[in-house]
């Protein structure tokens, strides 16, 4: 009896550590919706370069006009925002079922080590677009984004990780594979996050 209640001490502590360390409510949901906005995106994008006579999957070196650049910035910015808002939704709702409080000293830290290469990599696509090196922006974003994927995992789930390695790997492809740069997007932020964000919800649920 003693060694039962021993080894249930012994859980409910390494769970008590495991809660003051780590975010754990992030929502595999949040995940789904994210990939679902990305690719309606990028099927978004498709029309607006045929619409435009822009073969994007040619791997030529295709001109963008001002008006065009700015609107593909701001389908990027409407993925963005339905992304965060999904994000946020899902893992406050998933925070008050575990009776967790969301913004804490680990959810500050997690913020901060996602951030430094998340905003470092959109440095970087705003200097790409200011040179009109429009063929790097797909695999810089994508690089980056499992960058700040792989940096946030250790105050986060630890699956996140690979999810970050395979951005990061389909970013480095793309970069061999320029005028494709569209289909990697997708692949990156739509199928795979919606791939885990399946795995993590019948994970984690």
């Amino acid at each position: 009896m003693d060694s039962k209640n021993y080894h249930e001490d012994l859980s409910h502590i390494r769970s008590m550590m495991e809660r003051s360390s780590r975010f754990i409510s992030l929502s595999g949901l949040s995940g789904v919706v994210a990939g679902l906005a990305a690719l309606i995106g990028a099927g978004y994008v498709y029309v607006v370069f045929q619409r435009e006579g822009i073969d994007y999957f040619d791997g030529n070196r295709n001109i963008f006009s001002p008006a065009l650049v700015r609107e593909l910035v701001i389908i990027g910015t409407l993925i963005l925002f339905v992304a965060v808002l999904s994000g946020y939704f899902f893992t406050a709702n998933k925070s008050k079922k575990k009776g967790l409080k969301i913004w804490d000293a680990t959810t500050k830290r997690l913020l901060f080590t996602f951030s430094v290469p998340l905003v470092t990599g959109g440095m970087v696509c705003l200097a790409l677009l200011y040179h009109h090196l429009f063929v790097l922006v797909a695999p810089a974003t994508l690089i980056f984004y499992g960058l700040a994927l792989v940096n946030a995992e250790r105050y986060t789930l630890t699956d996140v990780k690979y999810l970050g390695y395979c951005q990061i790997v389909l970013g480095l492809l793309s970069i061999f594979f320029l005028g494709w740069g569209l289909l990697f997007w997708a692949l990156g932020f739509g199928v795979l996050h919606i791939v885990y964000g399946l795995i993590m919800h019948k994970k984690y649920k």
